[in-house]
């Protein structure tokens, strides 16, 4: 007799076809011109018609096939929640897999759902498409065990005819499916980091790891598969800007194909449901060679980080 799939399977199995309805919300809010931005904090902390949109679909969604999860999304919503919004199917190839013994019994209230329905909002105001990501993350005991990743616009530069968007989703001890793994040549150190969030700490310390290259790109989300396919051998970014929904799902999908995220003093971060959202000690995330950048990270760094 087969048994139901676990709880942790079927809600990533939810959290992949939520999340590419949450690209296909991304993509026509963008085709209707109406963005309705407004500033949070500032100039360089926008939200969109389509954050308040995709947040709601992932999590009225979720919230309702999985009522005992704590989610926290990134977006601040009062809207009361639309039906039509709400995605009822499950990635079936997700429920075929084999759930991780450790993972086979977890109950619903267990698990900690952190959402950043749109990472990357400057870039996607400005019409810098492929940094913009969507991002479910689901943690255990603190820790990201499964992740979800959907590129809206990815192949929007193919052509009238390319089939726009992907999602990838990980989890661990099973791997990462949707990407393939590539790694860049040994011994070349191309640093990959903020676009619109940069300063003194932050240049410093990126100028530190000796890089060959550097590249200045948008989206936490977007930073993690570029490391994963071969485009860059870190992301550095010394600051407190990213907060918990940025990396939940990123670090666990990268920590699935054997690469690591940590704060810049090299310590884990821990995504229960009472931890503060600011990862106030950066974030250093490589798919090799961990160690070696940690090593580079100067004490002036260190010292302007909270742990």
């Amino acid at each position: 007799m087969s048994r139901n799939p676990a709880v942790v399977m079927r809600l990533v199995a939810s959290a992949y076809a939520v999340a590419e309805r949450a690209g296909s919300i991304v993509r026509n809010v963008l085709q209707s011109g109406e963005l309705e931005i407004v500033e949070k904090t500032g100039a360089n902390d926008l939200q969109t018609l389509a954050d308040r949109l995709a947040q709601q679909s992932i999590c009225t969604s979720l919230a309702k096939h999985f009522p005992k999860i704590t989610i926290i999304g990134e977006e601040e919503l009062t809207e009361e929640p639309r039906e039509d919004l709400v995605e009822e199917g499950q990635a079936e190839a997700i429920l075929q897999k084999c759930c991780p013994s450790e993972y086979e019994d977890l109950k619903e209230e267990e698990l900690v759902v952190w959402v950043d329905p749109l990472d990357g909002t400057k870039e996607y105001t400005e019409g810098l498409l492929d940094n913009v990501t969507v991002l479910i993350g689901i943690a255990y005991k603190g820790k990201a065990i499964a992740g979800v990743i959907n590129q809206p616009f990815y192949n929007y530069q193919g052509g009238a005819s390319a089939d726009l968007g992907r999602t990838m989703w990980g989890m661990l001890g099973l791997g990462t499916f949707g990407i393939e793994v590539k790694g860049i040549p040994d011994g070349r150190r191309v640093v990959t980091t903020t676009r619109s969030h940069s300063n003194k700490v932050v240049t410093d310390c990126v100028n530190a790891m000796e890089p060959h290259e550097v590249i200045r790109v948008g989206g936490a989300g977007n930073k993690i598969i570029q490391l994963i396919e071969g485009k860059a051998s870190a992301y550095v970014f010394a600051s407190p800007g990213c907060k918990k929904w940025d990396t939940c799902a990123t670090e666990a999908i990268l920590h699935a194909v054997g690469g690591k995220l940590t704060d810049m003093h090299g310590n884990g971060y821990h995504y229960d449901a009472n931890v503060k959202h600011m990862n106030s000690a950066g974030v250093l995330a490589t798919l090799h060679n961990h160690q070696y950048y940690v090593s580079r990270v100067p004490q002036s760094v260190l010292s302007a980080l909270n742990h």
